[in-house]
């Protein structure tokens, strides 16, 4: 895979400051493969860990015995739900799903017991020894018979776990005026995360009741909520420290290993660890929504959009989640990165017997996206225009009205982007004479490239950055300057979720452009700093480098303070550059750091708020809910092999407005790898559910790409500031993935004229296609 960036960009003014592409400081030891993950983690005398799981989507729990396990060898502990001293359920909005199942299981992979033994082997051996009688109970697997009367009930409260509507304008009247109405019906398979790292952690017990879990997470205090709630303990007894991140991407939101651990730690007095391996890694996280969505839109002969109606239904899975907010994410932007003055939007997730869903990079939008930009490429075809053009024509602009309502205060350069991407020359097309290594199924191509047809796609996507709908949304940073070995040192302390995506990076970047101080120490997140809220929403680079800014300005403005007084001079006419006080307006040093400070630390805390949004209002979905948004524009170039139904991304383009780019190495990488994410769920990834049961639980058969899959990556940035961030900054995180994957659907829908509504796209949709239609 190889990158070219374009586009403008702020340089940065301070080495390794805000937007230089600062070396991360975790690169290098993941590379030689000395980085300590979760996994990696180990204590003196520690047990290990297991989970019994549920075989059944649905059961009845009529016993279960744990006598044959406790006396198999080295076997230090056994519990079941009778030993969950606190709440017996958890869950990130809603209470709802078991710490160990209790009567009833509603998903296959449920657990049902953990253990603790010496080593794994005795703990694996403890499993099988278990005895749990199941009464098998039907399952309810199909999301569209979930609100039928005569559905079985997956919770006693019923099957809807929330109905988003959104009523804008008249849409009604707009239809009749419409000369063109194209609808189409699209569905989104279940992807899964695919993160490299299993779920894992380690909890030590105190000693005084308490507990520390060190735990690759997403959100430690939320997690530390739902942890404390279920051990029955004040949260300030229950201790979570980061431990190496392999990988999230919204898998980690949600509770793992982390109750378990502490329940076994707490009963035998001495450390656990506990590893998922690859096949229980997909029953212990949730997964992408699967999705039926159906779109309509209408439109003058010139192409001018008048009206949408969507219908969405996501299948939430046995429990709750973050299924509420995912809902109303994709109704919120199911009209796409375009003005639409009239719409018509209802949004359905249910509860099924399959496994549960939630987060994952894109959150509801990866969804919407798919069908609305797949409906646009119809409308244009239906109405003879150029699908660039089309796009082009209603594009949303500043000042656009959502359907909820609100209007677009930020920057919306989704016309650039897009006129950016064409402009962009195409790969050339070197025809069927060419290395066979270049077709699609590389050298296992059998038809010599005969078949061959060549297709591009465009898509544009849109998501809003943060937290959204009236939350008080928040990120504590602690900072300290002091004087370390003859030199200006500055440390920073926050909760914030480093999950690959370089916010440590971030932090040290912000306080040597703050303080003027090159030496940066980061330390690990945990939670006796103050909530940083959840590497999610895109949000943790603006929200940290938020905090961090606030409290480095507090701490540079007691040094300035202090320097004034030593110096008799005014603060405002002093600055911080390069470890020492210098004259604002020449740059002269007036007094090196290390001399002012004298041994001393100073320090500050800063708790980082954006602005108040509001919650939509739940009869016509309206109200201004978001703070920002992001955009992002892809072409995809693909060769499908028509006899073969083979496919090969000849290439991927990318143009995304990232507000400023803090990092632009980080940013780059950010953009491919969601781009990657999408082209993943545009052609091989998915969760194979059925019947309730999970079919494809490892990498031999959850195919995700590979360096041989992925095309080369062209990525213009557009960096336009956002006035309400720290620096201008935007998410970067999940735009990549909202575009990508229609791109390249419409790419092939392009070279083959077929419809392929649904993604992935399997090979049997597109072999032994004889013609070849684009009308």
């Amino acid at each position: 895979m190889s990158t070219m960036t374009t586009g403008r960009r702020a340089r940065a003014t301070t080495p390794d400051g805000v937007g230089a592409s600062a070396r991360r400081p975790d690169g290098i030891p993941k590379v030689r493969g000395t980085f300590e993950y979760s996994s990696d983690l180990r204590r003196e005398g520690m047990l290990w860990g297991a989970t019994l799981r549920s075989p059944h989507p649905h059961a009845r729990i009529v016993r279960i015995d744990t006598a044959p396990a406790l006396a198999v060898p080295g076997v230090r502990a056994v519990l079941t739900h009778q030993d969950v001293p606190g709440s017996g359920t958890y869950g990130m909005k809603v209470p709802d799903q078991p710490v160990l199942a209790r009567d009833v299981v509603r998903h296959q992979g449920e657990p049902v017991a953990v253990v603790a033994a010496d080593d794994p082997e005795a703990a694996r051996r403890a499993l099988e020894r278990i005895v749990v009688e199941y009464a098998v109970l039907p399952p309810l697997t199909d999301p569209g018979r979930a609100l039928d009367p005569d559905a079985p009930r997956v919770h006693p409260g019923g099957n809807l776990v929330r109905h988003v509507r959104i009523r804008h304008g008249d849409v009604a009247a707009a239809r009749a005026r419409a000369d063109v109405v194209v609808s189409g019906e699209y569905e989104v398979g279940m992807q899964d995360q695919a993160f490299l790292g299993p779920e894992s952690g380690l909890a030590v017990p105190d000693g005084e009741g308490g507990v520390d879990l060190y735990v690759s997470a997403q959100w430690l205090h939320e997690d530390q909520r739902q942890v404390a709630a279920s051990l029955g303990l004040p949260r300030e007894r229950v201790r979570l420290t980061m431990a190496g991140v392999g990988g999230a991407f919204g898998g980690r939101e949600d509770l793992s290993v982390h109750i378990h651990a502490c329940l076994l730690a707490l009963r035998t007095g001495r450390p656990v660890k506990m590893v998922y391996n690859r096949e229980e890694s997909f029953f212990g996280h949730v997964h992408r929504h699967p999705a039926r969505i159906r779109v309509e839109h209408g439109a003058t002969r010139d192409g001018k959009i008048i009206h949408l109606t969507a219908r969405l239904l996501l299948d939430g899975g046995a429990y709750t989640s973050t299924s509420q907010i995912v809902i109303a994410n994709a109704c919120y932007f199911a009209a796409g990165a375009y003005e639409v003055p009239n719409a018509d939007i209802d949004g359905h997730a249910v509860f099924t017997h399959n496994p549960p869903c939630g987060a994952m990079r894109g959150f509801g939008a990866v969804q919407s996206a798919y069908a609305v930009e797949s409906n646009m490429d119809k409308l244009a075809r239906a109405l003879g225009m150029d699908p660039v053009d089309l796009r082009v024509r209603n594009a949303m602009t500043t000042g656009t009205v959502l359907p909820t309502g609100q209007a677009v205060d930020g920057p919306a350069p989704v016309r650039e982007l897009l006129e950016r991407l064409r402009a962009t020359p195409l790969p050339p097309d070197p025809g069927h004479h060419r290395d066979p290594r270049a077709w699609p199924g590389g050298l296992g191509n059998v038809t010599r490239g005969e078949s061959l047809r060549r297709g591009v796609g465009y898509a544009v996507g849109v998501k809003a950055i943060g937290y959204s709908g009236g939350v008080d949304d928040i990120c504590t940073a602690r900072v300290t300057v002091a004087v370390r070995d003859g030199r200006p040192h500055a440390e920073v302390y926050t909760a914030s979720a480093e999950c690959g995506q370089g916010v440590v990076t971030v932090q040290a970047q912000v306080a040597r452009t703050e303080l003027g101080v090159a030496d940066v120490t980061v330390r690990n997140a945990d939670t006796l700093i103050g909530d940083s809220g959840s590497s999610s929403a895109s949000r943790q680079t603006w929200m940290t480098a938020g905090a961090v800014q606030g409290a480095c300005r507090a701490v540079r403005a007691r040094v300035l303070d202090r320097a004034a007084r030593v110096l008799g001079a005014v603060p405002d006419d002093l600055a911080l550059e390069g470890g020492a006080v210098v004259d604002a307006a020449s740059g002269d040093v007036a007094i090196p750091l290390a001399e002012l400070l004298a041994g001393e630390e100073l320090a500050a805390t800063f708790e980082y708020h954006h602005r108040a949004t509001e919650p939509v209002d739940p009869e016509r979905g309206q109200g201004d809910a978001h703070i920002a948004f992001a955009f992002a524009a892809h072409r995809a170039v693909v060769e499908v092999d028509t006899e073969l139904g083979l496919v090969r991304v000849v290439e991927m383009a990318t143009a995304e407005d990232v507000g400023r780019a803090i990092n632009p190495l980080a940013v780059e990488g950010q953009i491919e790898g969601g781009t990657a994410q999408g082209l993943g769920l545009a052609l091989m990834e998915e969760v194979r559910v059925v019947d309730g049961r999970v079919r494809n639980p490892s990498f031999t058969d959850y195919l995700i790409p590979t360096i041989l899959d992925m095309p080369p990556v062209r990525i213009d940035l557009l960096e336009t500031p956002h006035p309400d961030a720290p620096y201008g900054l935007n998410g970067v995180g999940e735009p990549p993935t909202l575009s990508s994957t229609p791109a390249i659907v419409n790419a092939l829908r392009d070279a083959t004229g077929l419809e392929l509504p649904r993604v992935p796209v399997r090979p049997d949709q597109l072999a032994g296609i004889e013609e070849v239609s684009t009308s």
